[in-house]
């Protein structure tokens, strides 16, 4: 079930913080007991490390440290002696005790039931909402089992039942230290970083709507503050990770260029626009249904935010003389306000100036 923020909360009752000591579950629970210190701290035991993530390991500020070997044996010692019906037991959601411990934080334990669940070929089973553990290891925001699970073999391009994978649910909430295991991970994993969910979009239109939501907020807080960051870094994470640009929606044929004009979100479009593009200009007049982010912008509220945005949108080679299907340029959109006649000023100027040298390039 989903909790405050998106995240992944095992049961289905009301939302609660997940208790972390297994031995006060109903004597019923196919879970057991077994009492567990989740103050782990990082130790060099040797394992579970990937070869080709030590330098992730060693970055300032790393998500990943290694299990703890006394720790991991003694899960593994409890979960080996629970009989192969018990372990693959669901509930009435449909979640295994893997499914438990990984939404949980619950890391020793989550290892050791992947390895037995690996036996009997349930690594990727999936919950009543299509998760399969590493799904909910990641809307749990838990790197480190995520990290595990991934290791061990769980399908990195699972999807839930809304063609959600693990870069659609990190993208779409903040959650950028389950990103960096992705990249570190990925050349050794065929990770799709341009799958479709069931409504059309990618991980990076996740992200970036995400983003637009953040920036929107009014809501000054540190912690609104602090995710509007996440969010960014999410944006950059999944663009280094190969992420298209151009890359349309199906629904409405938005890049994420679109959304984050559509959204006034000038940080974010200052951002995609100073990246280094093969083609600049063919990103920014790219066509939504017929509208290019010059138009989207044009049809904002008319204040000198807006104004400033469609400025920029000039400069890195918006074209105001481009026409939508109902054949309007963006002059066309500017709605009535304080600005309004300054706006289109400036692309009817920018509109004159672009055809003048369009037919001195024709007449050479």
């Amino acid at each position: 079930m989903y909790g405050h923020e998106g995240r992944y909360e095992a049961g289905r009752t009301e939302p609660q913080a997940p208790d972390t000591d297994i031995g006060v579950v109903s004597s019923g629970s196919f879970m057991g007991t077994f009492t567990h210190n989740p103050s782990w701290v990082g130790h060099n035991s040797g394992l579970c490390s990937t070869p080709g993530v030590e330098t992730f390991l060693r970055m300032p500020g790393s998500v990943i440290v290694d299990l703890m070997p006394l720790e991991l044996e003694e899960a593994r010692t409890h979960v080996n002696g629970i009989s192969p019906d018990r372990l693959l037991q669901r509930d009435e959601d449909g979640d295994t005790i893997l499914h438990l411990y990984a939404a949980r934080g619950l890391r020793c334990q989550s290892y050791a039931a992947a390895e037995r669940f690996i036996q009997y070929g349930q690594l990727d089973a999936k919950e009543h909402n299509g998760k399969s553990p590493l799904l909910v290891a990641v809307a749990a925001n838990q790197p480190e089992i995520v990290h595990d699970l991934l290791t061990l073999g769980a399908d990195v391009n699972a999807s839930d039942w809304k063609g959600q994978t693990a870069l659609h649910v990190a993208g779409t909430y903040g959650l950028s230290n389950v990103l960096k295991v992705f990249q570190a991970l990925q050349h050794q994993k065929n990770i799709y970083v341009e799958a479709r969910n069931y409504d059309g979009l990618t991980p990076l239109h996740c992200a970036v709507i995400s983003q637009n939501d953040a920036f929107k907020s009014k809501n000054h807080t540190p912690n609104a503050q602090q995710r509007e960051q996440e969010s960014l870094k999410c944006v950059q994470l999944l663009l280094q990770m190969g992420a298209s640009c151009i890359s349309q929606e199906i629904k409405s044929n938005k890049t994420v260029l679109h959304l984050a004009v559509q959204a006034g979100n000038i940080p974010l479009v200052k951002f995609f626009l100073e990246m280094s593009h093969a083609n600049l200009p063919g990103l920014i007049n790219m066509k939504a249904h017929g509208n290019t982010a010059l138009h989207m912008a044009a049809a904002l509220p008319p204040t000198c935010s807006t104004e400033y945005l469609i400025q920029l949108l000039l400069f890195y080679g918006g074209d105001p003389s481009s026409r939508n299907l109902e054949n309007e340029q963006p002059a066309h959109l500017v709605p009535p306000g304080e600005y309004s006649e300054q706006i289109k000023m400036l692309l009817k100027r920018k509109r004159v100036m672009s055809s003048a040298r369009n037919q001195s390039a024709t007449s050479l």
